[in-house]
This record gives structure tokens, C-alpha cells and sequence, in this order.
């Protein structure tokens, strides 16, 4: 069965003139000229490469569709024209009868779709490569859409991408650009991220925490998952009724703003990303809707996308690095956060991104794409070696979607101006003294549970050290900044000893019961816990 489909799969790059890629193996080179004597190559001249590279994606079905729609967000791999061609790709797949669809979803419920269902459409909604969606209604009158996966479609992605991986196996070993593009992790990212929306139940999990985090917003609107009727292959959630946000005469034609619509997509993206930490990263605009009233509406939930913290830190002073053409310390942030290796000499790296910024800054700010900027400075950094990170792909993807749906809908939209104050106000509750005490409220629990541990591990340490148990292994031209970094750590050991012992002592007389804090004058206890929580922050903001 794989040999027959891999035929297919030479039989569809020969139709569309992709066999050019086997003439940059080696041991083909030498008789390249074979090429343009080929018949096949004489119809396809009327393409592009682009177009033939989506042409043959089309051919080969739902699942090389759906690897082109992800690849085309590998823009620090793949050429511009290519990425952009692969941007195209559609979903057409005909639908699956309904009958079948009606016994998955006994199968999987163990109840006949009439038992389920008030009404049920057999014929569907929508059709796309890993799954289909019907119109229904429970016996309470609710209207819901119901999502149903393909059958067998587990088995033919597995072998699909089984042969994917042996044509990028044979692409990095025999092309020259194939170590540079890395077509093995490519895919690697593809079977995770295709395996993931196979799973409905985790689609509806991720449903339900977006709609609990935009509860009580009037940005966006998530429609309800009702659980009774979720497995792995049925998910069944609220049907909405919205605009398509591509249908821009539509949503003129109900007096809503589209300057204002715009700048809240902007405002959505950055809420989710950095204040909630879980993103919708398929944002296209099959995805999305506008109400009557102009709030948003979301649908198809398979792939979202979270940030460390450490990312979101480093990310939010890149993104203001960049409003103040500080490119000193962009360099130093990949550094720092290890998107590129430590041994990077930043003088250059900055060099390299100043020499990608300059001329797009020249432009005025409503004409710069914030993504398309992001993807210059990705590239840029893959030639220090940056290691590629899929977090940050999900994140550059869903930028790009969400900056072209926001000049759609208003051309002169400026990103830089709307995401500005976001960062700004992030990043300001991120540092300072309310974010200081608002961590130590947050550690303080597990401060006073492990603090009856110290003066043991503490004695541990000592003990070890007196019997010579402990060691220590020194070069000799590191002791000179070692003993000068240990007078350092020495009076940092101290300040930070005073400072956390004195709000250490006012966090437990707060955690007393109240009938033992009246062993204390009122006036004087609440002076003294004053002051020592204040020179406790004081010495540690010192440290």
C-alpha cells in the first residue's frame, strides 16, 4: 500500500514538474539537462515553482493540504514567494456521507444520532481535511453544530506521514539547502501539531479554558461546549451566527466600526498571548466572525499555543526594544533567553538586525508589517544559530493572521501604536514594586512551609563541609574573580537575610489568629509591622 502511494506521489511531482528537485542530487547533476528535454516539464512551464508546489499539495490530498497550510508558517525557512503561495491552500475536501458521520457519533456516544438529537442535517456545513461539521438541535431547542472526525483518518495520516519522513530524509541528505531547512523536524512539527486535532476532547478542553478566560469580555466570544456529547471523535458545541470577518461590505452595511474592530483583533491577540498565556493560533479568517454588534467570534479550537514565562518576558522587551530602535538590546535579549547560543558575539548580531530594521523603519509606521518584521529578524538570527522555536512559530503564525485580518478590514491599521501601550502597561506590572509584592504574596505559603527546613539543610551543608565531605573543584584562573564575586555574595547574603527575615517576621504576626495578635497594643503593632514590611522591601529592592 505505501509503494503504491508513494508511486502516486512521483506520478503527481512529475505531472507538475517537480522532478527538478531529484537533478540536485549529486549523482543526477552531471545529466541535468535531461531535464528540460522532459514532456512533463513542457506543460508545467506555465507555473511558477510556487504554484506547482500548491498545485502538487492539491493533488495529493487533505493531509499534504493540510502540511502546506503549516509549512507556509516556516517563513524563516522557506522562500517568500513559496510561503506566500502555500498561504492559499484550502480546505476543499467533499464531505464524507452522512450516514457514516451518524455512526461515528453512536459509536463513539453509544447512542443513535435520533436519541441524541431533535434534528440532525446529514448533509454538512463544512468540510475539511480531518473533519466535518452538521447543523442540530437538542431536545431543549438549543441550536449546536456537531463536529465529526473523517473515517480512518488516523490511519491514512499515519502513513502519510511516514512517507513524508523518508522524502525528508532523502531531501536532507542528498540537497545541500536540506540541512539548512530541516524537513525532518519540519514534519516532526507536523505529525504533533495534526496529531493533536485528531483529539476533540482536547479541542473542547481548549474551547472551554478560552471562553472561561474571555468571560467577561465583550472582545471576543467563544461559543459553549456542551460535555454530555464530547469524545475522542464527536464534539459538540453552541452554534453562533455570525458575519465571516472577510465579508467587509457585510459588516459595513451594520455601522460597525472597522478601525475600531481592527485595533480590538489587535488587542485580543495580545490579551491572550500575554495576559492569559493561551492563544488561538489558528486565526484565519475561516475561523473567525463578527457579530451584529462587532465582537468577535471564534471557532475550530485544535491548535492553540502557550508562552513560558520567560518567553513572554523576553518577548514583550523585544517587541519594545524594537518601538525605540534599540537593536543593542534585542541582540542581548536572544541572547539572554537563549534563542541563540551564548558564545553569539552581540556586536555582530546587532549589526545584522540593524542592517534588517533600518530600511523598514524609514517607512512611516502604518505601512511597517509587525510580522513580516518578526520573520526578518527570525532569518536574520538563523544565521547565529538560532534553534528553532515551535512556540514562537504558533506566536509568528497567529501574528501574521491576525495583522492581515486587521488591514483588511482597516488599510492604514498601525500594530505599532496599538501594541505599544498593552506592552508597555504589561511589562509595568511586571517590575516595580506591585509586582514584587504581589509575588511574595503569591510565594509567601510556600516561604513559611519551607521555612523550618533551612536551619537543617543549612546544618547538612556546614556538616559536610567541616568533615571534608564536600568538594569543590576550582581553575586557577578563575579564583581572582571568584573571591571578588564571593565578597559580592557575601553582602548580598546579608542584605537579603535582613531584608526577607524582617517581612518574613510581619507576613507570620499577620498569619496569627486574631485572638493572638491581641497580646499586642492595635496601635503599636500595626507601626511596627508597618515599618519592617517596609524595610524589608526597601533591603531587598537594595539586594
Amino acid at each position: 500500500m505505501k509503494i503504491l502511494r508513494l508511486l502516486n506521489i512521483i506520478r503527481v511531482f512529475l505531472r507538475y514538474g517537480l522532478d527538478e528537485l531529484l537533478f540536485l542530487i549529486p549523482p543526477f547533476k552531471q545529466v541535468r539537462f535531461l531535464l528540460y528535454l522532459s514532456p512533463w516539464q513542457w506543460m508545467s512551464r506555465k507555473y511558477n515553482r510556487a504554484q506547482r508546489i500548491h498545485l502538487s499539495l492539491e493533488a495529493l490530498g487533505p493531509i499534504f493540504v493540510k502540511f502546506g497550510q503549516i509549512l507556509s508558517t516556516r517563513r524563516d525557512l522557506l522562500p517568500p514567494d513559496i510561503a506566500d503561495e502555500l498561504i492559499k491552500l484550502q480546505d476543499n475536501v467533499p464531505p464524507f456521507p452522512g450516514d457514516k458521520a451518524r455512526e461515528i457519533i453512536k459509536r463513539n456516544l453509544g447512542k443513535s444520532v435520533d436519541r441524541l438529537f431533535a434534528e440532525f442535517e446529514d448533509k454538512p456545513l463544512a468540510s475539511a481535511s480531518i473533519a466535518q461539521v452538521h447543523r442540530a438541535r437538542l431536545f431543549d431547542g438549543t441550536e449546536v453544530v456537531v463536529k465529526v472526525l473523517r473515517p480512518n483518518i488516523a490511519k491514512t495520516i499515519r502513513s502519510d506521514i511516514a512517507l513524508m519522513y523518508i522524502l525528508a530524509g532523502l531531501i536532507e541528505k542528498n540537497w545541500s539547502e536540506g540541512k539548512r531547512l530541516r524537513p525532518t523536524e519540519v514534519v516532526a512539527e507536523f505529525e504533533k501539531t495534526i496529531f493533536d486535532e485528531l483529539d476533540l476532547i482536547r479541542e473542547a478542553s481548549n474551547a472551554s479554558m478560552l471562553r472561561r478566560n474571555f468571560s467577561d469580555s465583550t472582545l471576543l466570544y467563544i461559543p459553549e461546549v456542551y460535555w454530555d456529547y464530547i469524545a475522542k471523535d464527536v464534539l459538540v458545541m453552541e452554534r453562533i451566527e455570525g458575519i465571516p470577518v472577510s465579508d467587509i461590505e457585510t459588516i459595513k452595511s451594520h455601522g460597525i466600526d472597522l478601525k475600531k474592530l481592527a485595533e480590538d483583533g489587535v488587542e485580543i491577540f495580545f490579551t491572550q498571548a500575554f495576559t492569559h498565556n493561551f492563544f488561538h493560533a489558528d486565526m484565519h479568517p475561516g475561523n473567525i466572525f463578527v457579530s451584529q454588534q462587532g465582537q468577535y467570534m471564534a471557532v475550530d479550537f485544535g491548535i492553540m499555543g502557550t508562552l513560558t514565562p520567560e518567553d513572554k518576558r523576553y518577548l514583550a522587551e523585544n517587541f519594545l526594544a524594537f518601538f525605540q530602535r534599540d537593536y543593542l538590546r534585542v541582540a542581548e535579549l536572544h541572547v539572554e533567553s537563549g534563542w541563540v547560543p551564548k558564545n553569539t558575539r552581540v556586536d555582530e548580531f546587532e549589526s545584522a538586525i540593524r542592517s534588517v530594521c533600518e530600511p523598514i523603519f524609514e517607512r512611516p509606521l502604518s505601512e511597517i508589517s509587525f510580522a513580516q518584521l518578526l520573520i526578518r529578524l527570525f532569518q536574520t538570527a538563523r544565521r547565529f544559530n538560532m534553534e528553532v522555536q515551535p512556540q514562537l512559530v504558533l506566536l509568528q503564525k497567529t501574528l501574521l493572521n491576525i495583522e492581515g485580518l486587521g488591514r483588511q478590514l482597516y488599510p492604514q491599521l498601525d500594530l505599532w501604536q496599538t501594541a505599544k501601550p498593552f506592552l508597555e502597561n504589561w511589562m509595568k506590572q511586571q517590575v516595580g514594586v506591585r509586582a514584587f509584592a504581589a509575588n511574595f504574596k503569591r510565594q509567601a505559603p510556600v516561604t513559611l512551609e519551607r521555612l523550618p527546613e533551612i536551619p537543617l539543610l543549612l546544618h547538612g551543608v556546614l556538616k559536610q563541609l567541616n568533615d571534608g565531605e564536600l568538594e569543590t573543584v576550582l581553575r586557577p584562573d578563575a579564583l581572582h574573580s571568584i573571591r571578588h564575586e564571593i565578597r559580592r555574595a557575601n553582602r548580598r547574603t546579608v542584605w537579603s537575610i535582613l531584608g526577607s527575615g524582617l517581612l518574613i517576621a510581619a507576613a507570620l504576626v499577620l498569619g496569627l489568629e486574631p485572638s493572638s495578635r491581641y497580646m499586642f497594643d492595635p496601635l503599636w503593632m500595626s507601626a511596627g509591622l508597618g515599618i519592617a514590611g517596609l524595610l524589608g522591601i526597601l533591603i531587598s529592592l537594595r539586594r
